[in-house]
């Protein structure tokens, strides 16, 4: 299948850079967005936007759909796929169950078209930048099909199985950050009531074992690293009630697998706690600020 035609719904945070470097490779972009601000934002940087998924997707061989959750995923292909019978590639790059992502890949392989769960890693920078990580579920032709598109608007591209792989391991990877970040900021405010200053612990950490990307280039504590969001306030590049979401996900499939995640729940439940006291909006990092008190 020769992909000369792309439509992009979602053009939010993360959608609307993807459908930006879709259009400057030289690709005709096509995008929908509930939203009039983000679609107007697309069309200024070359996207052609239409007022319905329906008629954004006419005419495209390839679909790629950013949406907040599972249920919206399901309606939209569903509208898709029942308006247009044409044999297309279809990448979702939301963050839904793997249960979720299965099932939209049955419904659209009983349709004859391709299907790949492509969820991503890297935030709203790297979707901007063109250096997002993709870990793709889905068969091997879908794969060798979707590759040349997500070479676009990735840096990493890692094809890691059946269908909703990419969902089973974006889940396992954010379950792993989550519980680093709070040790890390148990061990930071354990550090600051011994007396140690933030640049003492980070110049010895971040060269011994300890070391991870929470402290390396999200630091939760100022004026250490440049690529901080303590640096302005906890101003998101992955904000804390993504990352409950990310985490209510794993914890699904902790259950659905009789997975024992004891650490896992631990976080889910403290990110949980942060959340409702009034804090999603900022990076998860500021989790560090539950742990002061």
């Amino acid at each position: 299948m020769s992909i000369s035609t792309v439509a992009v719904i979602g053009l939010g945070n993360m959608g609307g850079p993807m459908a930006v470097n879709l259009a400057k490779s030289g690709l005709a972009t096509r995008g929908f967005d509930v939203s009039d601000q983000a679609r107007s934002i697309a069309e200024e940087a070359g996207v052609q936007t239409f007022d319905t998924a329906v008629e954004a997707a006419q005419g495209a061989e390839a679909v790629i759909t950013m949406l907040p959750n599972g249920d919206l995923v399901k309606k939209v292909v569903g509208e898709l796929v029942e308006s247009d019978s044409t044999a297309k590639l279809y990448i979702d790059s939301s963050t839904v169950s793997v249960q979720d992502a299965r099932e939209v890949g049955e419904l659209i392989n009983e349709q004859g078209s391709l299907f790949v769960d492509a969820p991503v890693s890297g935030g709203v920078t790297g979707s901007q930048a063109g250096t997002l990580a993709f870990m793709v579920g889905g068969t091997e032709e879908a794969f060798n099909q979707a590759k040349p598109l997500l070479d676009i608007m990735g840096r990493s591209i890692t094809h890691c199985g059946q269908s909703g792989n990419g969902q089973a391991v974006k889940a396992c990877n954010n379950m792993i950050l989550a519980v680093q970040q709070l040790v890390l900021s148990e061990a930071i405010v354990l550090g600051e009531r011994l007396g140690l200053e933030h640049q003492a612990f980070f110049d010895v950490v971040s060269n011994a074992t300890g070391n991870s990307w929470s402290l390396s280039v999200n630091a939760p504590i100022p004026d250490v690293v440049p690529t901080s969001p303590a640096n302005s306030e906890f101003k998101p590049g992955f904000s804390s009630a993504l990352m409950l979401k990310d985490l209510k996900l794993a914890m699904e499939s902790a259950q659905a697998t009789g997975t024992n995640t004891v650490l896992g729940k631990i976080a889910a439940d403290t990110y949980a706690a942060f959340v409702e006291d009034g804090h999603g909006n900022l990076d998860f990092s500021a989790v560090i600020n539950e742990l002061r008190h």
